[in-house]
């Protein structure tokens, strides 16, 4: 019996910051990809939330499942929605934790609650707003973890890289919480040791994960910085990244501060965004 449904198509409408494009993924019923401007920022299947296509949001999900027994509810600041790709599935993985997403691009916003809504009592608040404006004026002491996953095209906006910043996060997370952040560099990564120097400036404990050709500079890549005033479970950390399709390293303690070498925390008056990716880094045509 042929299935009665439509094939799905994509969806291109220009928002705040681009061009938004979502394309449906021909191998995955009611699965999503959303890019702006060609460069592509979340993956969604409606189906399966718990499924993570990106390796960066695998990471992120490992370093947000090593700060909290499995199962527990938490209560997540997001920042940058995209399509809601980690939300989603927290929502289904530690049923009742309260997330706040603060995504700046309202268009985006009304984009993915039109084709990708959420579903009823998922437990998700969405905000369109900026991400530090929010965050400084949260509740403090309110978040269990922080997850920072912002980018202005294909670059971490130059206000979400400085100290200041860094203080703000730490002001709203509760004794021992977690941030987490996706970030974006290559060799001699001056950007990527600048954030590792300022957030240790703020958080007593310090992870990245990354793939061994990005840590050792043979492409542009992400990493995702792991900032704590608590321990933080590089054990289990580096089981899970060593674990996955495309297997990433673990770098804390004294090899992270090699790494980092003499970089100085980022001022306001200093920041600047993330670099540019070389040409078809990100993008897919």
């Amino acid at each position: 019996m042929n299935d009665p449904r439509p094939e799905p198509l994509p969806v291109l409408r220009a928002v705040d910051h681009g061009t938004a494009k979502l394309m449906p993924d021909v191998d995955r019923d009611r699965a999503w990809l959303l890019t702006i401007d060609g460069a592509p920022q979340s993956y969604v299947d409606l189906d399966d939330p718990a499924h993570l296509e990106f390796e960066y949001a695998r990471r992120l999900a490992h370093a947000v499942d090593c700060a909290a027994p499995g199962g527990e509810p938490l209560d997540v600041v997001h920042l940058g929605g995209g399509a809601l790709t980690l939300p989603r599935r927290l929502a289904v993985t530690r049923s009742g934790s309260r997330q706040d997403v603060v995504e700046a691009d309202r268009g985006l916003v009304a984009l993915v609650a039109e084709h990708l809504p959420l579903p009823p009592g998922s437990g998700i608040t969405v905000h369109g707003a900026d991400a530090r404006a929010w965050l400084e004026a949260a509740p403090a002491r309110s978040a269990d973890i922080v997850v920072a996953d912002v980018f202005g095209g294909s670059r971490v906006p130059a206000h979400l890289t400085s100290l200041a910043y860094a203080r703000a996060a730490e002001r709203v997370l509760r004794p021992g919480g977690t941030y987490v952040a996706n970030l974006a560099d290559g060799a001699p990564f001056a950007f990527l040791r600048s954030q590792l120097a300022t957030f240790a400036a703020v958080f007593a404990h310090l992870a990245l994960i990354a793939e061994p050709a990005v840590l050792r500079g043979r492409r542009f890549g992400n990493a995702v910085l792991v900032a704590s005033r608590g321990e933080i479970d590089t054990a289990r950390l580096a089981r899970l990244a060593a674990a996955d399709a495309f297997p990433a390293r673990v770098e804390h303690g004294e090899s992270l501060a090699r790494f980092t070498g003499d970089a100085r925390p980022v001022r306001d008056e200093d920041a600047v965004p993330s670099p540019e990716p070389p040409g078809g880094t990100f993008g897919i045509g």
